[in-house]
């Protein structure tokens, strides 16, 4: 059993405190800061679902942080800062509602930070900084700006050439039909010109026959004709 008089010296939420006595039955944390670890965090920490502190600061850990984080209901202070962790930092976090302290400043993680909501919108830019891939508000880069300019940019460009083509089809059967109309109407009223008009078809049907007639018909029949001789 631990001597009443036994000092523990315990970092967090950004302090470092001093404990003895028979308030350390009562305390519930892992400071594991600047102890030189490396490697990988274990996913099974997700399993210490009473813990209220967890310490992993300066040191050199690497990989992704674990999505079994998400079940540190009771944690109050998460600082996983100036370590080598890469990936995405889980959405799963949200249901920290206890968490009132949270780092993963200086590391080289990427993504969009957690939805600016519930816990997560007490914790300003200085929780992310140092990992130049991060995105979204707090922030000052967003995520995927340039992107959707680009995209809605070219929308609106394949917008207006879908519109000027409709106009242009559109336009061209108006005035067509406008034409053949106002040419029934005129044939229709004055006798004149339906007369001419008939006249008009009927000498052009007659030349087009005479044409395919000397053009087309006759040297087949004449080629035809000297084969068979």
């Amino acid at each position: 059993m631990m001597d009443v008089e036994t000092q523990v010296q315990f970092s967090t939420k950004r302090n470092s405190y001093t404990y003895k006595g028979s308030i350390l039955k009562y305390m519930s944390g892992i400071d594991l800061s600047s102890n030189g670890l490396t490697g990988e965090i274990p996913i099974e920490l997700g399993n210490l679902s009473k813990i209220h502190a967890f310490n992993l600061s300066h040191n050199h850990i690497f990989g992704r942080i674990p999505y079994t984080f998400s079940n540190l209901h009771e944690i109050e202070s998460l600082d996983l800062s100036h370590n080598s962790l890469n990936g995405t930092i889980p959405v799963g976090l949200l249901e920290l509602y206890s968490l009132a302290i949270f780092s993963v400043a200086y590391n080289n993680l990427s993504g969009a930070v957690p939805p600016f909501k519930a816990q997560f919108s007490t914790f300003d830019k200085s929780s992310y900084q140092g990992n130049l891939l991060l995105c979204g508000y707090p922030l000052d880069n967003e995520c995927n700006r340039s992107k959707s300019s680009n995209t809605s940019n070219n929308g609106s460009e394949e917008s207006v050439g879908f519109t000027d083509t409709d106009l242009f089809y559109i336009s061209f059967v108006v005035f067509y039909g406008a034409v053949l109309l106002g040419i029934a109407a005129v044939l229709g009223i004055n006798p004149y010109w339906r007369t001419a008009w008939f006249r008009l078809v009927e000498v052009l049907m007659l030349s087009s026959y005479y044409f395919l007639l000397d053009n087309v018909v006759t040297p087949i029949k004449n080629r035809w004709w000297r084969n068979l001789g």
